[in-house]
C-alpha cells in the first residue's frame, strides 16, 4: 500500500495460556474501509484493541499515523486516542441524563476546547447526520438508529485520523441497519477517515472495501469487498 495510516507487524498477545494473537501482521491503507470478522474468540476483538492502543501486544509493533504506539505509556496512548482516534460501539455507550448536542461535544470539552467552540462543532457533526431536530432531546428519547448516529457524531467531532466501529449496527434492525451504516460511511468517505469495522455479519462487511477474517489468532484472509 503507498499511504498505510496503521501498520502491525508480528503481533502476538496472550491471556494466560491463551494466545488471542499468534503473530498478525496487517497494514491499513489512509482512507479505506476496512471490515475485521471472525467468529468469538477468534482475537479480532484483540487485535483491534492493539491497533487502537487500548492494549500492548505482548510483542510487535503497531505504528498508527507515524506513531508508533508500542513504544509509548498507557498515558501516552490515551492521548493519541483522545486526539487522533474515534470508537464507536454496539451499544452507543451514550451518557443518558445530557443531550444530543452535550453527548457529542463531550470530546471536545476533554480535550480542552471552549463550551461554546464545541457545541457549535456538535450541532454541525448532528446537522451531517440528518439529526439537527435532535440536538436537545437525551438518547433515551430518540429511536435505537437516532442514537446510534448521536454516537457517531460524537466519534467523528474531533475528526480522527481512524474510527474504530465495533458492532456498530448489531443493535439495530435491518433497515436502520442500513440507514446508520449508509450515513456513517458517507461522512467518514467525505472525510477521508479511515474506518476499521469489527463485525461478524457479512451483509454490514460487504459495505467495506476490504475483508481480513481471524482465526485462532491468526489472519486467514484478505478480500476486496463489493457493496450489497
Amino acid at each position: 500500500m503507498a499511504d498505510p495510516i496503521i501498520t502491525a507487524t508480528g503481533l502476538t498477545k496472550s491471556f494466560g495460556p491463551t494466545q488471542a494473537l499468534r503473530g498478525i501482521d496487517l497494514t491499513v491503507e489512509r482512507g479505506e474501509v476496512l471490515a475485521v470478522m471472525g467468529p468469538s474468540g477468534s482475537g479480532k476483538s484483540t487485535l483491534v484493541h492493539c491497533l487502537a492502543g487500548v492494549i500492548s501486544p505482548d510483542s510487535g509493533s503497531v505504528v498508527l499515523d507515524g506513531t508508533d504506539l508500542t513504544a509509548l505509556s498507557p498515558d501516552q496512548r490515551a492521548k493519541v486516542r483522545l486526539q487522533r482516534i474515534g470508537f464507536v460501539f454496539q451499544f452507543g455507550q451514550l451518557l443518558p441524563d445530557l443531550t444530543a448536542t452535550d453527548n457529542v461535544a463531550l470530546p471536545l470539552l476533554m480535550a480542552g476546547r471552549s463550551r461554546r467552540a464545541a457545541n457549535t462543532q456538535a450541532i454541525a457533526w448532528l446537522d451531517r447526520l440528518g439529526l439537527g431536530d435532535q440536538a436537545d432531546k437525551s438518547p433515551g428519547s430518540m429511536s435505537g438508529g437516532q442514537a446510534q448516529r448521536v454516537a457517531i457524531a460524537r466519534a467523528l467531532v474531533t475528526r480522527p485520523a481512524v474510527l474504530f466501529a465495533d458492532e456498530p449496527t448489531g443493535s439495530l434492525d435491518s433497515v436502520s441497519s442500513e440507514s446508520v451504516l449508509g450515513a456513517m460511511l458517507e461522512v467518514v468517505r467525505e472525510s477521508g477517515t479511515t474506518v476499521v469495522l469489527i463485525t461478524h455479519d457479512a451483509r454490514t462487511a460487504a459495505y467495506a472495501d476490504r475483508e481480513v477474517i481471524v482465526r485462532d489468532g491468526l489472519l486467514s484472509g484478505a478480500y476486496a469487498s463489493v457493496p450489497a
